[in-house]
C-alpha cells in the first residue's frame, strides 16, 4: 500500500524525536511505499535534508509555509462569496469546532482568485472580517485585526493551495498544518486519514504564543484559538487517532476529539542494540552526566546548564555532555553560550549530532529538561541502555519513569519544568549513590523489555495501515468533516 506521512517541522529537515520516529517506520516497513509531504517553515531548507531517503520512498512533497511572501498584493476585487463560504470562513477565524472543513476546503482552494493575496485583499475578505470583528471582537483595532487574520490565512491557504499526492492512507503525525493536510487528502481522494499525536500540537503552540514578542495582547488569543481549530479539523476528520501515552489521550478528549477513536501505541526501542555499548573505564574518576537533545528553545538547555552549574558546585568531579545538534537555532547556541559564561560553569561539552551508542554507555545519569514532550526517544534509549534518567515532569516521562501500573519500580526522578535546583537535587542524589543509580537504571532496563519494544510499536502499526486500508477499498461516499 502507499502512505503518505505529512510532517510538519520535522522529518526530513531535523534529526530526533519525531523525525527519528519517522525515519524508523518507515525503515520497518520495507513491504509498504511512503509519500513523505514535508511541510516546513522556510523555503531555503528545500532539498536540505537530514535523512538520506529510504527506497521505498518513492515521493518527496516539500511545502513551505513562508512561500506566501513572494507574492504581490492585489486590492480590491470582488468574488461573491455565498452565505455558507463567508459563515464557513468566520468560524475559522474564530477557531470555532463548529467549522465547516468541506466547505473551507473548497472556498480555499478556489479558482476564482488566482492566489491566496489576490482573495485577502477583496471586498469580500474585508467585509468578512468587518462583520465578524463588529460580532465578536468590536474592542480591538480593526487594522490590526485585519493584518494579524491576513498572516495567520495566508500560509493555510498556500499550502492547500498546492497538489496533494494520491495515496491508500493519509498519516498526519500532528495536528496543525499537517493535520489539516492530511484531512484534505482524505476529503479529495475519499481515503482513510491516521493521525499519530507524539505531543499535544496546540497545547504547544499555545505555550509558544504566550511567550512570543512577534504577538501583543489579545491578538494572542486570536492565534491560540485558530490553531486549536485547526486541531479539531484533524481530531474530527481521523478514522483513528492514536497517543503515546494515557495523560495525552485525557488532554485530546478535554480537546474534543472523540475518545472512541483514541488508541495508545507506545514508542518502542530495540532493547539488544543497548547491548554491550561503549563503558565508562573502571579507573575513570569523573561522573558522566549527559542529555541526548537538540539545543532548541523547547528543550530548555538553558535550565539544563543552570542545573549542572548547581551540580558542579557539590561534585567537582561532574562533567556533562550534550548529545545532539545545535544547529538548527545558531541564536538560541550562541545565548546559551553565553550563558555558560556568566555562569562559569566548566566541564560541560556540546558534541553536536553523533552517533548516540558511541556515548550513552559511558554516562552515569541522563537528563531531560523539556518545558514540553510527548514521548522522548532520548529517555526510552537512556532506559534501554540501563541508565537512569532525571527529568522535568512533561509528556511521558512521569509513566516511563515509574511505570503505568507495573512491577519494576522507578527508574529515575521527576522534576517540575524550569526548576534547576530540583533537578539539580536527584541528579546529585543519584550521583553520590552508586548502588541507586545501578537499581534505578536495571528498573528502567526491565520496563522498556517488556512494554516497550520496537517489534510491538512495529507490529501495531502495520496492524493499523492493514486495517485502514481495508476501509479505503470499500466504497466511500463524500466526507463531510465539519462537527
Amino acid at each position: 500500500m502507499k502512505i503518505c506521512i505529512v510532517a510538519e517541522g520535522s522529518y526530513p529537515y531535523v534529526t530526533g524525536g519525531v523525525s527519528s520516529w519517522i525515519h524508523s517506520l518507515i525503515t520497518s516497513m520495507p513491504q509498504h511505499q511512503f509519500i513523505i509531504y514535508a511541510i516546513g517553515a522556510e523555503e531555503r531548507n528545500r532539498g536540505n535534508f537530514k535523512y538520506t531517503m529510504l527506497d521505498n520512498v518513492v515521493e518527496v512533497k516539500e511545502s513551505f509555509l513562508d512561500v506566501y511572501l513572494r507574492e504581490e498584493d492585489c486590492w480590491g476585487r470582488s468574488f461573491h462569496l455565498s452565505a455558507q463560504e463567508r459563515q464557513a470562513l468566520q468560524l475559522l477565524i474564530a477557531g470555532d469546532p463548529g467549522t465547516d472543513w468541506q466547505k473551507l476546503f473548497q472556498l480555499l482552494r478556489d479558482q476564482r482568485w488566482k492566489t491566496p493575496t489576490e482573495f485577502l485583499m477583496s471586498h469580500d475578505y474585508f467585509d468578512v472580517l468587518s462583520e465578524l470583528c463588529r460580532e465578536r471582537y468590536e474592542q480591538l483595532p480593526f487594522r490590526e485585526m485585519f493584518w494579524t487574520v491576513r498572516s495567520m490565512l495566508l500560509p493555510l491557504m498556500q499550502l492547500l493551495r498546492e497538489p496533494i499526492p494520491e495515496a491508500d492512507i493519509y498519516h498526519a503525525v500532528s495536528t496543525g498544518y499537517a493535520g489539516v493536510i492530511a484531512s484534505f487528502g482524505k476529503e479529495r481522494y475519499g481515503k482513510p486519514m491516521l493521525l499519530t499525536e507524539h505531543g499535544i500540537y496546540s497545547r504547544e503552540r499555545e505555550e509558544e504564543i504566550i511567550k512570543a514578542d512577534w504577538v501583543k495582547g489579545y491578538f494572542k488569543d486570536i492565534w491560540i484559538q485558530f490553531f486549536y481549530g485547526l486541531s479539531h479539523c484533524a481530531y474530527n476528520c481521523a478514522d483513528e487517532v492514536i497517543t503515546l501515552f494515557k495523560r495525552n489521550q485525557e488532554i485530546e478528549i478535554e480537546l474534543g476529539c472523540p475518545a472512541d477513536k483514541i488508541t495508545i501505541i507506545p514508542n518502542g526501542v530495540r532493547v539488544s542494540d543497548y547491548e554491550g555499548l561503549p563503558a565508562k573505564g573502571p579507573d575513570d574518576p569523573e561522573i558522566h552526566i549527559g542529555a541526548i537533545v537538540r539545543v532548541v528553545p523547547i528543550k530548555d538547555i538553558k535550565t539544563m546548564l543552570a542545573c549542572f552549574a548547581l551540580v558542579k558546585r557539590e561534585l567537582p568531579q561532574a562533567v556533562f555532555t550534550i548529545m545532539g545538534p545545535y544547529d538548527d537555532d545558531m541564536e538560541y547556541y550562541e545565548e546559551c553560550l553565553e550563558l555558560l559564561k556568566l555562569l562559569d560553569a566548566k566541564d560541560i561539552h556540546f558534541t553536536g549530532s553523533v552517533n548516540i551508542k558511541s556515548y550513552i554507555g559511558k554516562m552515569d545519569v541522563i537528563v531531560l529538561t523539556s518545558i514540553s514532550e510527548g514521548q522522548p526517544l532520548a529517555i526510552l534509549e537512556a532506559l534501554a541502555a540501563g541508565k537512569p534518567c532525571v527529568t522535568t515532569d512533561v509528556g511521558s516521562c512521569r509513566e516511563l519513569l515509574h511505570g503505568r501500573d507495573d512491577s519494576f519500580g522507578p527508574a529515575g526522578f521527576v522534576a517540575p519544568v524550569m526548576n534547576e535546583e530540583e533537578l539539580a537535587a536527584a541528579i546529585i542524589s543519584l550521583c553520590r549513590n552508586d548502588k541507586l543509580r545501578m537499581e534505578l537504571g536495571s528498573n528502567g532496563k526491565q520496563r522498556m523489555s517488556a512494554e516497550y519494544t520496537h517489534d510491538m510499536f512495529i507490529t501495531r502499526y502495520d496492524a493499523l495501515y492493514h486495517s485502514l486500508f481495508a476501509k479505503g477499498e470499500q466504497p466511500i461516499g463524500r466526507h463531510r468533516l465539519s462537527t
